[in-house]
């Protein structure tokens, strides 16, 4: 689990969200719309995509 990687893409805007939401996209790395971040698959990560789920797209990348 820990060689494949997640590619992350904001798709929506983070305006009139929860404080949190914006929170967790920033510490994602994501502060503009189709700004991608790439990740190690780990259960922290998977926690954080699934708080802006309704916010982001995730591909799974094979290293």
């Amino acid at each position: 689990m820990a060689d494949k990687k997640l590619k992350v893409t904001q798709v929506r805007s983070a305006i009139g969200r929860k404080q949190n939401q914006r929170a967790t996209l920033k510490s994602l790395g994501l502060r503009k719309i189709r700004q991608t971040a790439e990740w190690d698959d780990n259960p922290q990560i998977r926690g954080m995509i699934n708080t802006v789920r309704h916010l982001v797209t995730v591909e799974e990348v094979g290293s």
